[in-house]
Order: structure tokens, then C-alpha cells, then sequence
């Protein structure tokens, strides 16, 4: 039976070893420096809810969103996704496998994270062929047709390259290799702070309609409180690796417990314009 608590996030702790080399050191006599960039944090997501990480540049929200989908490994705290610990060197590699395919990231900027040798077919198939989620070259060319479609782009796009699309069409790709293989978890790191305000609010309308369409889990990534207030059901407001707050969303804006979250409201003059344009 599955958990009402799908994302557990338990004392997550990530430290990195900013010291110099050993000889330096010896020569200098300096000491080793470190950098708590994730600092016991925990929280959860709830099953087809959105859950906001929010700070300034720095405050551990990217190093937390890379470890939620494995790309790091965390010092000490673990990562549950329906009770598996996503970390766990026991689990056989088709374990690993089973639960990475569950999870997905959307990068911040579309232009860095597509490859620009690659047709966009050919990018949309490469999770298919990856997690074996197709049998054929007919029914690979069906689903990145329905990929295409299910991000609002056209069945001939296939054919075109990531430098022939604008950044919120590229953006849109990117969604869709996301959703590729099928996944449960999406994490979206600041996934529409290099785009113009008008093309965000077209691509927070598709997360949201594809959240309510495919019953998507969302960890939602962003420096960005008027982004968080049309798409977070919660906020969690990291400062310095720290969780200095947590509240529903509505209660977050309102009644904000903290200097540091009002600071960040204020840094937000965009709130009305993004209620508006969002649905």
C-alpha cells in the first residue's frame, strides 16, 4: 500500500570540501575548509501536490533539487520516495533502476540542457530506449509524436534541432523529455527564470495541466514567490543550507513567520501579475 507521504525528505545533510590541495596546505599552513550547502532538512510532498523550495542564490535550493533526483549523493539524511530510500547501496541495480525511472528533472535553462547535435526525435527517444519503455521503432515514433503533442508542439518538430526553437518552445521539450519515461516525481529547478514573463505563464499553465492530467508530484525550485504562489501547494524557505520556514502556501504569503521570508515577498512585485496570467 502505497504512503499518503510519497517524497520523505529526512535530515538531509550535503558538506563539501572547499579545502585547498594537501601540499598547499602543508606549505601554508592552512586548515581544510568545508560548505554545508544542505543542512537537516526535512520535509515531505504529498502525492500529486507541488512543494516549493524557495531562497536567495546560495541557500542549498539546487544542491537539495540534485540529490532529490540522484545526480548527488547526500552526507548523511536520506531521500524516501514510497518508503525506498533512493540512496540505499543495497538495492540491486534493477531496484535503482525501477525508482530512477520514477524520477525526472527539468533543468533551468533549456538552451544548456538539450543536446544541440540532436534531433528533438531523437532526444524524446533516448529515455525511451534508456528504461526500455517501447518495443520497436513504430511505437518509439508514436510516443515522441505523443510527447509532442502533449506539450503543445507539432508532430513535425521531431525533425527540426533544439537551435531552431524559441526558449519556450525549447523549454517545452524539455518538459516533454521529462515525461518521457513515464515518471512519478519531477523536479523543476528555477524551470522558467530564463524566460521572458509572458512565456512563463504559458509554460506554469502546461505544468499545471499536465499535474492534473497525469497526477504529477512536484518539487518546485525558485528564488521567485509570485512563481510559487500560482504553483505551490506548500513552501518550504531555505536560508544558508537551512529550513527556517513551512507553511501552506496561502498562509506562507499572508502571515509569514520570519524577516528572511518577508524579505523575499517583498523581492517579488510580480505576485499580482502571475495570479492573473495563470490559471
Amino acid at each position: 500500500m502505497l504512503m499518503v507521504d510519497f517524497i520523505h525528505v529526512e535530515q538531509l545533510h550535503r558538506r563539501f570540501d572547499l579545502s585547498e590541495p594537501w601540499l598547499a596546505r602543508m606549505i601554508y599552513g592552512r586548515p581544510k575548509r568545508f560548505l554545508d550547502a544542505v543542512d537537516n532538512v526535512s520535509f515531505t510532498i504529498e502525492r500529486g501536490k507541488t512543494y516549493a523550495l524557495v531562497g536567495e542564490s546560495g541557500s542549498g535550493k539546487s544542491t537539495i533539487a540534485r540529490i532529490a533526483v540522484g545526480l548527488l549523493g547526500p552526507s548523511s539524511g536520506r531521500i524516501l520516495i514510497d518508503g525506498h530510500n533512493l540512496h540505499d547501496r543495497s538495492l540491486s541495480e534493477a531496484e535503482h533502476r525501477r525508482i530512477r525511472q520514477r524520477l525526472q528533472m527539468i533543468f533551468q535553462s533549456p538552451y544548456a540542457s538539450l543536446n544541440p547535435r540532436w534531433r528533438v526525435g531523437n532526444i524524446l527517444a533516448e529515455p525511451l530506449r534508456t528504461f526500455s519503455l517501447v518495443d520497436g521503432r513504430q511505437a518509439e515514433q508514436h510516443r515522441v509524436q505523443e510527447l509532442l503533442e502533449q506539450v503543445g508542439l507539432s508532430v513535425s518538430d521531431a525533425r527540426r534541432f533544439p537551435h531552431e526553437f524559441s526558449g519556450g518552445q525549447r523549454q517545452r521539450i524539455s518538459i516533454a523529455r521529462a515525461l518521457a519515461s513515464r515518471p512519478d516525481f519531477i523536479v523543476c529547478d528555477e524551470p522558467t527564470s530564463a524566460l521572458d514573463v509572458s512565456v512563463q505563464a504559458q509554460v506554469l499553465n502546461l505544468l499545471k495541466e499536465l499535474q492534473r492530467d497525469l497526477g504529477l508530484t512536484f518539487l518546485f525550485i525558485t528564488h521567485d514567490l509570485a512563481v510559487v504562489r500560482v504553483m505551490a501547494h506548500r513552501i518550504g524557505v531555505l536560508k544558508a543550507g537551512k529550513l527556517i520556514e513551512e507553511q501552506a502556501t496561502a498562509e506562507l504569503i499572508a502571515s509569514p513567520q520570519s524577516e528572511y521570508t518577508r524579505m523575499l515577498i517583498r523581492s517579488a512585485p510580480r505576485i499580482r501579475k502571475h495570479s492573473d496570467d495563470v490559471r
